[in-house]
């Protein structure tokens, strides 16, 4: 299959923290999966750009780097057939980025959900400036994602709820740009929501989250990863007493990881009334079996931080032959092309 027949995918993770259980399950296993599929190229990079905007901890940052790319590599992303690589390595993306701003309304930036939100924020501590400690970078963030995705002329973006929004913002952007400077120079890309991806519940039974403070991460030590499955949150419901799986955070993340005959058997012992500490072992003891191996493969890569490095610049390179190409062509089309 030629390249030009292969369905581009185009996903982005920001660099701020540690990958829990919950983006393994919601982004991180669906994108490998994808990535060993010879009819898809895909792409996936570091968003180390998009993390400068909310965190500006260069330490937090940088090793945020290095977990996030361990993580991918010890999962199994397979590097010969995707793209993998960091947004800052690619110094394309920041040009297309202006002039992508130089063609997107303002009153569309104002639209933002992560901006209102933000204004509303001020509005409700009754701060005289709504737009009190808002940066360009959080204003202008939809513009950088536009740029992340028109580089490379992704046709599908898997994405959150969420995220939609910028997506179709991208869209308007490209066909604004496509039409001023007449031209099919951007696919326009699609949102792709998978309503089967499960949102994993944390320690406290909110949506798992960093903002929270309830995650699990992924490659905890064993005894860590033991202490924290201790702390999910159940109700007071003593052993023998019929329990219900469906409201349930520890059955809940068991069912992610497990096949569908493990959880109906575990679904069969809440019925006949499991305690919760017995619960909590087996779910405990199945993680830690299932993810040892990548631990200890995770666990080598951070102490080879060179190998993760040439893997990145390697990626680099494939995404910068075609960048250079691709900017060339926009340099031309707005009128900055070379002379001769």
């Amino acid at each position: 299959m030629s390249q030009t027949a292969k369905t581009r995918v185009l996903t982005g993770i920001t660099t701020t923290g540690t990958p829990h259980l919950g983006n393994y399950v919601g982004a991180i296993k669906p994108a490998i999966e994808a990535s060993q599929d010879p009819n898809v190229q895909s792409f996936y990079f570091l968003a180390d750009y998009h993390a400068l905007i909310k965190c500006p901890d260069p330490k937090r940052v940088q090793e945020s780097r290095l977990e996030i790319a361990a993580t991918w590599l010890a999962l199994g992303l397979d590097t010969d057939n995707a793209i993998f690589y960091r947004q800052s390595d690619i110094p394309e993306i920041p040009e297309l980025t202006w002039m992508l701003s130089c063609v997107c309304a303002k009153g569309l930036m104002n639209r933002a959900h992560a901006y209102k939100a933000a204004v509303a924020e001020n509005e409700e501590a009754e701060n005289q400036d709504p737009d009190k400690g808002i940066t360009m970078g959080l204003f202008g963030y939809p513009v950088l994602m536009a740029a992340d995705i028109l580089m490379f002329n992704a046709n599908k973006v898997p994405v959150g709820r969420d995220q939609i929004q910028h997506i179709e913002m991208a869209r308007d952007i490209a066909g604004r740009f496509n039409h001023l400077y007449k031209g099919q120079h951007f696919v326009l890309p699609e949102a792709v929501v998978d309503e089967k991806t499960q949102l994993l519940n944390g320690l406290d039974g909110r949506k798992m989250s960093k903002s929270y403070d309830n995650t699990i991460p992924l490659f905890s030590a064993e005894k860590k990863l033991q202490k924290l499955v201790r702390k999910i949150k159940t109700n007071s419901l003593e052993p023998g007493e019929p329990k219900d799986p469906d409201t349930c955070t520890l059955f809940q993340i068991y069912s992610a990881f497990a096949t569908a005959q493990e959880t109906a058997s575990l679904r069969e012992q809440y019925a006949a009334g499991i305690g919760w500490g017995d619960a909590k072992n087996q779910v405990f003891e199945y993680l830690n079996a299932h993810l040892s191996a990548p631990r200890e493969r995770y666990n080598a890569l951070m102490e080879d931080p060179a190998h993760i490095e040439a893997v990145l610049q390697k990626g680099a390179e494939r995404a910068r032959e075609e960048a250079a190409v691709t900017m060339d062509r926009l340099r031309a089309a707005v009128g900055l092309g070379r002379f001769v």
